[in-house]
C-alpha cells in the first residue's frame, strides 16, 4: 500500500516538474513585426537583410542630440565603426547637425574622406605608422588632413614614430593623446606620463599639432552597479587633471579649440553635468542592440533587426540518431515540435519574432541555421524571421546594403563601407 507520504512527495514532485516545464509559445508575429514581414515580401525581398527602423534611428538621435545640449554643451562625434555605410552617416549628421566621426579603421578612414570631404574625423585608436604612411600615400581629394584629421597617440614611443614620419615626409600632424581615465585600455596613465609627449610636441611645431585628449570610458558598463555609479566621478576627476596639467605646464598647447573627447554609448549621459569634455562619441546606442539594454539607455528603441526567410519548415525529428528521444522531448518542451531552416545565420544575434522560436543548437550554421517552434507558431516558407542583433559595429557589415524603412516604405537602400582597400 503507498503511504501518504509517498502520495505527498509525488504530488509535490509532479507539481514542480509542470511548473518547470517550459511554456508553450504559438501565434504570429507582433504587429511591429508583422508590419515588416509584409513590407519585405511586397518588395520581393529575397536574401538576409539588415533593416533600420528610421522612425525608431531618428529618435534616438534626437535624443542624443539633447543630451549633448544638456548642461556645457558638447560636441556630438558620431562613431562609423557601429553605422558603418556612408549615407547613414550622412544621414544621422544631417539630423544630428555634426559632421564630427571618429574612426577605428584606415579603408573607413580613405573613404569617409573621400565621399565626405567635409569631415572632421577622430581615430578611435592607435594606428600603427604603416597605415598613417599608407593613408597619405593614397590620399587625394578634398578632404584637409591638417585641417580635419586627427591621428591618436597612446604612448612616447608612438608618438617618436609618427614624428619621425612626419619629418620624412614633410607632413604635419593634428595629436591627440589617449589619456587612461581609469580603465585601463591603455594610452597615458597619469599627467606625469603625460608631460613627456606634451614637452615632445611643443618642441617640434612644423611636425606635430596638438588637437586635444580622449579618454575612454565605457567599459564602467561591465562594472557592478555600485562600483560603476561610484566610479563616474573618479573617471572625470582623472580627465580634469589631464586637462589641467595641459593647461598649467604647456599653455601654449592650451590656445585655441582643442577636442576633449570621451564618453560612449553606455556612459555619454553621464557627462551632462560636471563635464570635462566638450566632444562626446555615440554609435551604437542608435541603434539599440540587446548587449546596450541598459539603465542609461532605457528610452531608447531597438532600430535595426535582422530579417531572413524561412526556407523549409517540418515537424521534428529529434536528434539525428536518437530520434526515440523525439517523444519525450516534445511532450517536455513543446515548443520543439517543429523545425524551421532560415537562409544563413549564425549571427551575433537572438531570436525576436516570432516569440518563442529558439536556436536548434545541432543545427547551428551560417548556410541554413535550424530553430525549433511550437506547432501553433504561425510563420510559413518564405516569411521572415527577425533577429536582433547583440551589437552593431560587426553585424551591419554582413549583409550589403542596409535598408532603411519607413512606414511600410523601403526608403533608403545604403551600401555599407570597405572593409578593405
Amino acid at each position: 500500500m503507498v503511504s501518504r507520504r509517498t502520495l505527498m512527495f509525488s504530488g509535490a514532485a509532479a507539481a514542480a516538474l509542470a511548473l518547470a516545464r517550459p511554456r508553450e509559445f504559438s501565434g504570429g508575429h507582433a504587429a511591429y513585426f508583422a508590419k515588416l514581414n509584409a513590407t519585405l515580401r511586397h518588395h520581393g525581398i529575397d536574401r538576409p537583410v539588415l533593416l533600420v527602423d528610421l522612425d525608431r534611428l531618428d529618435r534616438n538621435i534626437d535624443r542624443v542630440v539633447k543630451s549633448a545640449a544638456t548642461g556645457t554643451r558638447r560636441n556630438y562625434r558620431i562613431v562609423v565603426k557601429s553605422v558603418p555605410s556612408p549615407a547613414l552617416v550622412a544621414y544621422i549628421a544631417t539630423r544630428a547637425a555634426t559632421n564630427s566621426g571618429m574612426v577605428f579603421h584606415r579603408p573607413f578612414l580613405q573613404e569617409l574622406a573621400r565621399r565626405r570631404p567635409q569631415s572632421d574625423l577622430l581615430l578611435g585608436k592607435p594606428m600603427p605608422v604603416a597605415a598613417v604612411a599608407t593613408f597619405y600615400e593614397q590620399h587625394s581629394g578634398m578632404f584637409d588632413p591638417a585641417q580635419q584629421l586627427q591621428w591618436l597617440v597612446d604612448s612616447p614611443a608612438r608618438l617618436t614614430q609618427y614624428l619621425q614620419l612626419a619629418q620624412g615626409r614633410r607632413l604635419r600632424l593634428r595629436v591627440n593623446l589617449e589619456i587612461d581615465v581609469g580603465l585601463h585600455r591603455g594610452g597615458f596613465a597619469d599627467p606625469a606620463a603625460l608631460a613627456g609627449a606634451l614637452a615632445t610636441i611643443a618642441a617640434h611645431p612644423e611636425q606635430l599639432d596638438f588637437s586635444g585628449f580622449m579618454g575612454y570610458d565605457a567599459h564602467i558598463m561591465g562594472l557592478p552597479g555600485l562600483l560603476a555609479s561610484g566610479e563616474i566621478p573618479r573617471v572625470k576627476a582623472r580627465y580634469g587633471a589631464f586637462v589641467d596639467t595641459l593647461r598649467r605646464q604647456f599653455p601654449q598647447l592650451a590656445q585655441g579649440p582643442l577636442t576633449f573627447n570621451g564618453a560612449g554609448s553606455p556612459t555619454f549621459r553621464n557627462y551632462e553635468t560636471d563635464s570635462p569634455l566638450n566632444d562626446i562619441s555615440v554609435g551604437t546606442a542608435l541603434m539599440k542592440p540587446s548587449h546596450y539594454d541598459l539603465p542609461l539607455l532605457a528610452d531608447f528603441e531597438p532600430a535595426a533587426f535582422i530579417a531572413t526567410p524561412v526556407l523549409k519548415r517540418q515537424a521534428s525529428t529529434g536528434v539525428p540518431t536518437l530520434e526515440w528521444l523525439r517523444g519525450p522531448q516534445r511532450l517536455w518542451d513543446r515548443n520543439t515540435a517543429d523545425t524551421l531552416f532560415t537562409y544563413s545565420g549564425n549571427w551575433l544575434a537572438e531570436p525576436a519574432s516570432p516569440a518563442g522560436v529558439q536556436r536548434a543548437g545541432i543545427y547551428a550554421s551560417s548556410n541554413q541555421e535550424g530553430y525549433y517552434a511550437a506547432s501553433g507558431v504561425q510563420l510559413a516558407v518564405d516569411d521572415f524571421f527577425f533577429l536582433r542583433p547583440t551589437q552593431s559595429e560587426a553585424v551591419l557589415l554582413q549583409f550589403g546594403d542596409l535598408l532603411g524603412v519607413r512606414a511600410d516604405r523601403i526608403e533608403q537602400r545604403w551600401p555599407v563601407l570597405t572593409v578593405g582597400l
